[in-house]
C-alpha cells in the first residue's frame, strides 16, 4: 500500500525506541519554579499577582494582554519569591515569577470553572481556550484560540491533528495519543465545534500505528474524524508538508493553513483542550520527552511548567560523557549553554549528547561543493546551496527578495545532508533576523 507523503525530506534514524514503550511518569516538584511572561508568540502576560503573595496551582498569576496574547497559571501552590529577569532558552533574559514551592502541600489543582461543554458556543469555546493559556504545544507556543479565528475571507473546511511527531527522539505525542485517546478525541470535537467543521483528520506516522489503532477503538459513529497513516518522513509533522500529504493542497508562499482551508493543531495541544476545558483549568503542566545517549534514565515525563532544565535532568540522570543538552528534538531544536532556565509550554523535549557522539564530530565547515544534496532535501523546494552563499555575503534583502528565504521554517533537512557540514540553518536564523530588524527600523524611521 502506497502511504501519504509529501515531496523531496530526509529520513534521519528515529531512536524512538528509547522511550516510545514507556508510559508517562509524574516528576515531582522542584524547591522553586521559574513562570516566564512570555511562553507564547505575541505580547507577554501581565503579572496579577504581587511579590510575597500566596498562590494555589492552577490560580491565574498573569492576564492576556490583547487578543495575541494568553494567561499564565500557577504550576504549584506556593509564594511568588520575586518577578525579575531570568535566563530563557533563546537567549535574553525574560520576566518571570519565581514561585517557591509549598513541599508539604498536597499541590492539588483548587482552582476551576466548569463548564458545560455541550452546551458552549463557537465563541464561548474560543475563550475558554484562551483563559486557559494554551498554546501550541508541538514547539510554536503559538496561541491556539488565534488560530480558531481564521480571516473572514478564509472558509476552513478541515481540521488537522498532527499526530506525526515525526522529530528523533520525541516521543510525548505518542505516549499521549496512547494513554489520553478520549482527551484527545474531546479537544477535537470542541475545536470541530469552535471552528464550525465538519470533518477532522488525524495524521500519524506509520511508525506509530498502535497509537492509530487505539484511536480507531475509540471513535465515535457521528464523529466524521477519520485517521490516516502516513509514510514516516522527516519533516512530515511541518504543517505545510502534513496538509500537502493528507489533502493535496499546497499552501501558498507567505500563507497560513486557513488559506487553503485548512486548521492544523498538535494532537498534545488538543489532548490538553480535551481534559481542561471541561474544568475550566489551565495550563500548568505538559509531557515532555528526556532522551539520548546522555540520559540514564530516558522517558516520558509530565512535567511542571517552570521547572528548571537543571532539575529533570538530575532527576532522569546523565552520563559522565554527556556534552550537549539540546532543547526539542535535534534537527530544529536548540543547544543550552545554562541549565536554568525553565521548562515552557512549547519544551516538547530534551536531548542529551555525549562528547563522543558523531553527531558532535562532523568536522570542520568547508566550501560548498554544489552537490545539490540540499536542493533535494529541501521540502519547501528552496535553493539552500544558493541562499548559504548569499548568507555568506550579507546579502540578506536579496535572499528574501529573489530566493523566497521567508519560506524557510528551518526544519534542517539542509544541514542534515550537506557534507561540508554547513550550518546553512543558522545562517538562515541570522539572515532573518537581520531582515526583521531592518524592517522595524525602517518602519519606525518612516514614522
Amino acid at each position: 500500500m502506497l502511504l501519504h507523503t509529501f515531496n523531496h525530506g530526509v529520513h534521519p534514524p528515529d531512536f524512538k525506541s528509547l522511550t516510545n514503550g514507556l508510559p508517562i511518569r509524574r516528576l515531582p516538584f522542584a524547591a522553586s519554579l521559574i513562570v516566564p511572561l512570555s511562553q507564547h508568540a505575541g505580547k507577554p502576560s501581565t503579572p496579577l499577582v504581587k511579590v510575597g503573595e500566596e498562590v494555589v496551582r492552577g490560580q491565574p498569576i498573569a492576564a492576556a494582554d490583547g487578543f495575541v496574547s494568553v494567561p499564565q497559571h500557577a504550576p504549584a501552590s506556593g509564594r511568588i519569591k520575586a518577578i525579575q529577569l531570568m535566563p530563557s532558552a533563546r537567549g535574553p533574559k525574560t520576566d518571570c515569577f519565581i514561585v517557591d514551592v509549598y513541599q508539604a502541600a498536597t499541590q492539588q489543582e483548587l482552582y476551576e470553572y466548569t463548564h458545560d461543554i455541550d452546551k458552549m458556543s463557537a465563541e464561548e469555546i474560543t475563550q475558554a481556550v484562551q483563559d486557559a493559556g494554551m498554546v501550541g504545544l508541538g514547539g510554536a507556543a503559538f496561541p491556539t484560540h488565534v488560530k480558531m479565528k481564521p480571516p473572514p475571507d478564509h472558509h476552513v473546511d478541515t481540521l488537522v491533528a498532527n499526530g506525526c511527531e515525526c522529530e528523533p527522539y520525541l516521543t510525548c505525542d505518542h505516549r499521549i495519543m496512547l494513554e489520553q485517546p478520549q482527551n484527545l478525541l474531546q479537544g477535537i470535537r470542541l475545536i470541530k465545534k469552535a471552528l464550525g467543521v465538519e470533518q477532522a483528520i488525524i495524521g500519524i506516522e506509520d511508525n506509530k500505528k498502535d497509537a492509530a489503532e487505539i484511536l480507531q477503538q475509540h471513535l465515535q459513529e457521528n464523529d466524521n474524524i477519520r485517521i490516516q497513516v502516513v509514510k514516516t518522513k522527516y519533516p512530515q509533522g511541518a504543517e505545510k508538508m502534513l496538509i500537502k500529504s493528507l489533502l493535496g493542497r499546497e499552501v501558498p508562499p507567505g500563507s497560513f493553513p486557513s488559506a487553503v482551508g485548512v486548521s492544523v493543531f498538535n494532537v498534545g495541544t488538543l489532548a490538553q483542550i480535551g481534559e481542561l476545558l471541561p474544568h475550566g483549568r489551565g495550563v500548568i503542566e505538559r509531557v515532555v520527552t528526556v532522551s539520548g545517549p546522555g540520559v540514564n534514565k530516558p522517558g516520558n515525563y509530565l512535567v511542571p511548567v517552570g521547572t528548571p532544565v537543571e532539575f529533570l535532568l538530575k532527576h532522569a540522570g546523565v552520563t559522565k560523557d554527556a556534552h550537549e543538552v539540546i532543547l526539542g528534538g535535534p534537527m530544529m531544536g536548540m543547544s543550552v549553554s545554562a541549565l536554568d532556565v525553565p521548562v515552557t509550554k512549547a519544551m516538547s523535549g530534551m536531548v542529551v549528547l555525549n562528547k563522543d557522539d558523531p553527531d558532535l564530530k562532523k568536522g570542520q565547515t568547508q566550501p560548498c561543493i554544489r552537490c545539490g544534496y540540499c536542493v533535494e532535501a529541501c521540502p519547501m523546494q528552496l535553493n539552500p546551496s544558493m541562499l548559504g552563499m548569499m548568507a555568506s555575503a550579507s546579502m540578506y534583502e536579496d535572499m528574501q527578495r529573489e530566493y523566497h528565504l521567508n519560506d524557510c521554517f528551518e526544519c534542517g533537512s539542509c544541514s542534515y545532508v550537506c557534507p561540508s557540514n554547513i550550518p546553512l540553518v543558522q545562517y538562515f536564523r541570522i539572515a532573518k533576523s537581520v531582515n526583521r530588524d531592518m524592517a522595524a527600523k525602517n518602519q519606525g524611521d518612516a514614522q
